[in-house]
């Protein structure tokens, strides 16, 4: 961002009100508790007496609860019809669930931050924190229990804030851990999700469903309210928090976590190898890197931001045996079998033609957002 100011002067203006800003730090009385809370809480059903973190740490972001409106009621497009308004590089967020594909572009994504959704018979909520990079898709069964999401205004370590309807928990995003509320020490189950280009997601999924800008909200979607945030040499917007110098704080990396094992993938150092083969919590993995996705974070267009490509993590083991890949023109390849491979994790050429990797969970994020959450983090260097 030119002015990092301009994020909270735009919410300002969607919400026509700053009022959670202003009141951010004061020591308000929870009336339904009697306990001492710094922020306002009398717009929340929340248990506030009960939390797993020093509640000092929530901050407002700006707008107040529910002023960035998470889509409720998504309605989606063909492919045929989106890619009327959408640009080959332009980032979406791919979710396949019981053979459903669906494409979330992030311009729509960066003005709601929260999608609730049934996907292939399922419910899940599909997530965007801007100021964190994180785009992170739960499943919202929780117990047997449905959820669906909302935006608190509020941040913690400059990662949204999320609010179940039900009773008003608070979630952490970044962890999918309840922080605050009746339901705090619960998670959500993570499903594994990918930001690729859309030119990606139209020719792997022609009959895919695109979720539409008929929102019920006048929003400038394709434009991006955080210009150059995205910057290497800058900082984090709202952050208080450790800081990790081990590598620049708003360093692109993939984040894997297995078995207790946390290990972060620069993109840095994924746009050199492109393949990298680690294990991760005593399981084999392998992490591809492509160009041609563009940064939703750097041009005041979405659509012509500069190109900082895309990942996918996958298991290298198919069907019983373990392939060793190598990068190929745009794509991939394995030793084994020669066959050609996408960012989708598909087999496109080859003997293996129409196989499929299994996909990890994984994230990508900035490293200030992800470092404070798992400090222990191994960065893999090649």
């Amino acid at each position: 961002m030119k002015n990092r100011l301009a994020v909270v002067t735009l919410t300002v203006i969607l919400t026509g009100a700053a009022v959670g800003f202003l009141r951010e730090g004061l020591q308000v009385q929870a009336a339904h508790t009697g306990e001492s809370v710094p922020f306002d809480t009398s717009e929340w059903k929340t248990n506030f007496k009960k939390h797993s973190i020093n509640l000092n740490e929530i901050i407002s972001g700006g707008p107040p609860k529910d002023g960035i409106p998470a889509i409720d009621k998504p309605r989606f497009e063909t492919v045929a019809e989106a890619d009327k308004w959408l640009k080959p590089k332009e980032p979406v967020a791919l979710f396949v669930q019981n053979g459903d594909a669906r494409a979330y572009p992030l311009q729509i994504l960066i003005w709601h931050e929260i999608v609730n959704d049934i996907v292939g018979g399922s419910p899940a909520t599909i997530t965007f924190c801007p100021l964190c990079n994180t785009t992170i898709t739960f499943g919202r069964r929780l117990e047997g229990r449905g959820l669906d999401f909302g935006t608190t205004g509020k941040l913690r370590f400059s990662d949204l804030v999320m609010y179940d309807r039900q009773t008003e928990s608070w979630w952490q995003q970044a962890t999918g851990e309840a922080i605050v509320g009746d339901l705090t020490g619960k998670r959500l189950t993570f499903l594994s999700s990918q930001v690729i280009s859309w030119e990606t997601f139209r020719q792997a999924h022609p009959q895919g469903k695109v979720l539409s800008r008929n929102t019920g909200h006048i929003r400038p979607y394709g434009r991006n309210p955080y210009e150059g945030y995205d910057n290497i040499n800058s900082s984090p917007f709202l952050y208080r928090g450790p800081k990790d110098n081990r590598l620049p704080p708003m360093e692109r990396v993939v984040a894997v976590s297995i078995n207790g094992e946390d290990v972060a993938y620069p993109f840095s150092v994924l746009e050199k190898v492109r393949v990298v083969h680690d294990t991760v919590g005593g399981r084999p993995i392998v992490v591809f890197f492509a160009k041609g996705t563009a940064s939703a974070l750097d041009s005041p267009d979405i659509a012509s931001g500069r190109d900082i490509g895309a990942t996918g993590v996958f298991s290298p083991i198919l069907e019983g045996r373990r392939l060793n890949f190598l990068p190929a023109g745009s794509g991939f390849t394995d030793r084994e079998t020669r066959s050609i491979w996408t960012i989708l994790g598909d087999a496109t050429g080859g003997p293996l033609r129409g196989k499929r990797l299994t996909p990890v969970v994984h994230g990508n994020h900035f490293w200030f957002s992800w470092v404070v959450f798992k400090p222990k983090t191994r960065i893999y260097k090649p």
